[in-house]
């Protein structure tokens, strides 16, 4: 009785424990195309730039610290959104941890959330969308500097 006790106890304990707003999932908004749809539409009046990106590519490993910076630095003037594209949850989580960044993002296992923004071909893609709302412009490949990234946003997301 007493280990079963303890078992139950520690079922409880574990389960308290997933359920924390902290945790990589909870960097993840819910639902495919017309969520993400909706997300821009909620957005009006703000720019926003969705970078598309996977957790097995080199080139998106390499620029999510200049999101992170760009992010960090226009806060509350530019939406950043990211589209985790043809990658397996647990491994977008995974880097989650490893590269966390200010702003969420969408799973798009199968490319449909980057389709409805012309980035199905290239890893990393950015796209840029004005403040009303508009897609602007599609970066297709990774951006290699800060200053890029920040000339790019300047240029397109107005």
């Amino acid at each position: 009785m007493r280990r079963l006790t303890a078992l139950l106890l520690l079922a409880v304990a574990l389960a308290g424990c997933s359920s924390d707003d902290t945790t990589p999932s909870a960097n993840f908004f819910a639902g495919g195309v017309d969520a993400f749809q909706k997300k821009i539409d909620s957005e009006h009046g703000k720019p926003v730039v969705v970078n598309k990106w996977a957790s097995w590519c080199g080139p998106c490993r390499l620029e999510f610290p200049l999101f992170r910076k760009e992010a960090e630095k226009r806060k509350g003037q530019v939406v950043f959104i990211g589209v985790n594209s043809n990658d397996s949850r647990k491994d977008a989580e995974d880097f989650l941890k490893e590269e966390p960044v200010p702003f969420k993002h969408f799973s798009d296992p199968k490319l449909e959330i980057a389709a409805s923004f012309n980035a199905v071909q290239a890893f990393p893609s950015t796209a840029f969308y004005g403040s009303d709302g508009k897609l602007e412009f599609v970066h297709q490949g990774p951006f290699t500097t800060e200053q890029q990234l920040a000339e790019a946003i300047d240029q397109y997301a107005r």
